[in-house]
């Protein structure tokens, strides 16, 4: 069986490195378990990026996609702050339990950690901060549907908690939803495998960090006219998606909508 790649670069240049991180492996350290695998000591250990790289912002442990580092404390200090003023924009694909009646929407429900000992964020509208989510059906098929989730916040776990506030939670979540493998035979009609041999088509988190779009004043010389990075699905998300593109019988995930905040910039 092939091992998947804990991650592979997508963008490099004097002040900054983009990856395409595997679900399943932490950002950076983890403050309740020090042991675990860590992306920002792989990625410059691998690379052997000397002293060492700077974590500008993270995305979930079971979340797959597009992380950025910054290689010196002004780029650290000068992205962080980016993030946390919203002037990055970005860009999520999720396969979510359900089919929403709506085309596009949004949820604003404000979120708070509860301290628990899953560490999970719950909706609270006395104590929560301010949190936004855009959300674009992009297709379903059967009891699922792909979403284009656009957060405009950076909350723990916004987007999970948002879809399933919604009513339609990510698929394998064990935290929001149903920790449950997407099967072909759950998707498609008259399926007529063996149920005791079928292997899942997708069974972690289908939440995928998949687009950043970094303005010009972020960027080093070499790039002027800023960029937007873009990450590939991992294999079982792209499967899973190309299994019900076939029954849907038209594409879903290639559609790139216009980020909803970049008209009122222009």
């Amino acid at each position: 069986m092939k091992t998947v790649p804990r991650f592979s670069v997508i963008y490099e240049d004097g002040e900054i490195i983009a990856v395409n991180k595997a679900s399943g492996i932490s950002v950076c350290p983890d403050r309740w378990d020090e042991s675990k695998e860590r992306l920002d000591r792989l990625v410059a250990e691998t690379l052997n990026i000397r002293p060492r790289i700077f974590t500008v912002h993270r995305i979930d442990q079971d979340t797959s996609g597009l992380v950025i580092f910054a290689k010196d404390e002004a780029s650290h200090r000068r992205l962080s702050i980016a993030f946390e003023e919203r002037t990055i924009a970005k860009r999520y694909i999720a396969v979510v339990n359900g089919r929403p009646p709506w085309k596009e929407t949004a949820c604003d429900l404000p979120l708070v950690p509860n301290g628990n000992k899953r560490h999970m964020t719950i909706v609270d509208r006395f104590r929560g901060k301010k949190s936004l989510t855009r959300f674009v059906l992009l297709g379903g098929v059967g009891n699922y549907s792909v979403l284009e989730a656009l957060p405009e916040t950076g909350r723990t776990h916004q987007i999970r908690v948002h879809a399933a506030a919604l009513g339609f939670p990510v698929v394998c979540d064990p935290l929001y939803g149903r920790d449950k493998a997407v099967l072909l035979s759950s998707i498609k009609r008259n399926w007529r495998g063996n149920s005791h041999e079928e292997r899942p088509l997708l069974a972690r988190l289908g939440l995928h960090a998949a687009e950043l779009s970094l303005p010009t004043d972020l960027l080093s010389n070499e790039n002027k006219n800023g960029i937007t990075l873009h990450a590939p699905l991992p294999r079982d998300m792209a499967a899973l998606i190309s299994q019900m593109e076939k029954l849907l019988g038209a594409s879903i995930s290639d559609r790139k909508s216009v980020l909803p905040w970049e008209n009122s910039k222009k």
